[in-house]
């Protein structure tokens, strides 16, 4: 007798079966194996957090064999890496469906565990709008699930009962999961495999928050942002930002922390001039600024 519950269970089985060759396991760091995807023939995108070094990488296949991969590039700031594998020949969609998640929405978890694919159940619990990660980069939905925490489903793939790729799972705060959206992968990915990094702002500058005195007629404190390092050869020295100065404003925003100006400090920004306004030794101050591209070391 064909039930609701059958059929449910039936066409999950079925988009599971179809999926998972395009799912892997992925060696490359000390604890627990993570999954990864393979978005193109030869290119498998995981989290960022479970590749803890750029060799002595592995990843075992659907079918079971454990063949090496590389590091094609990785970006902290969105928890994306790219691995080469040849042997990684089958995609998980061809071509990938992207699928923009509903609060609410019912989604299927697809890693790789000890004993091959595994799968789990999954719902959406918190939509929003685009974010930025603490380091920075931009991710252009926020979708948090309600799914046990397993570290080797960081890396995994988050399907809509469609089949359409919603995103990839990522570690969240507090033993929770996030989903790094299919867009945000589509954007990261091509950067990666031809540039093994994506470009971020710098300003060679090293930053901590300092209460501010109160301007006259002000009526309270405030917090600015004050220039403890210089590198020597970065962007802030060649503006004349000198140590000691405390950042009030960027562009005529007020800056209360260092978190305001990493936040300001994206991969567009990059080349882009910008005015600081700035107290030095109680006098007020302002440079304009051409941020560069933060070094690779």
């Amino acid at each position: 007798m064909t039930t609701p519950l059958s059929t449910l269970s039936a066409d999950i089985a079925s988009l599971a079966a179809t999926a998972s060759p395009g799912i892997v396991r992925v060696h490359a760091r000390k604890g627990p194996a993570a999954s990864g995807i393979v978005w193109r023939p030869g290119l498998i995108v995981t989290a960022e957090e479970a590749v803890e070094a750029d060799e002595g990488i592995a990843v075992t296949l659907a079918d079971g064999a454990r063949v090496p991969a590389t590091l094609a590039g990785r970006d902290p700031s969105t928890d994306v890496a790219l691995l080469r594998c040849d042997a990684a020949t089958a995609p998980i969609a061809s071509p990938i469906v992207a699928a923009a998640a509903s609060l609410g929405q019912l989604a299927i978890a697809l890693g790789a565990g000890r004993h091959g694919p595994r799968a789990g159940l999954a719902m959406v619990s918190t939509v929003a709008g685009a974010w930025q990660s603490l380091h920075g980069g931009r991710i252009d939905q926020y979708i948090g699930l309600d799914l046990r925490f397993d570290r080797q489903l960081e890396g995994a793939a988050l399907l809509s009962a469609e089949g359409a790729l919603i995103g990839m799972i990522a570690a969240g705060p507090r033993h929770s999961h996030l989903v790094i959206p299919t867009a945000t992968l589509e954007r990261v990915a091509p950067v990666l495999e031809s540039k093994g990094r994506i470009a971020r702002g710098y300003l060679g500058a090293g930053l901590q928050p300092v209460r501010v005195e109160p301007a006259a007629g002000a009526a309270e404190t405030r917090t600015g942002v004050m220039v403890v390092s210089v590198d020597a050869k970065g962007p802030a020295a060649a503006a004349g930002l000198k140590q000691g100065d405390i950042i009030l404003s960027w562009n005529g925003e007020e800056i209360g922390s260092v978190r305001d100006v990493i936040h300001r400090l994206t991969p567009e920004t990059v080349g882009s001039a910008v005015d600081l306004s700035l107290s030095r030794a109680g006098q007020s101050a302002a440079v304009r600024l051409t941020i560069g591209e933060r070094p690779t070391t």
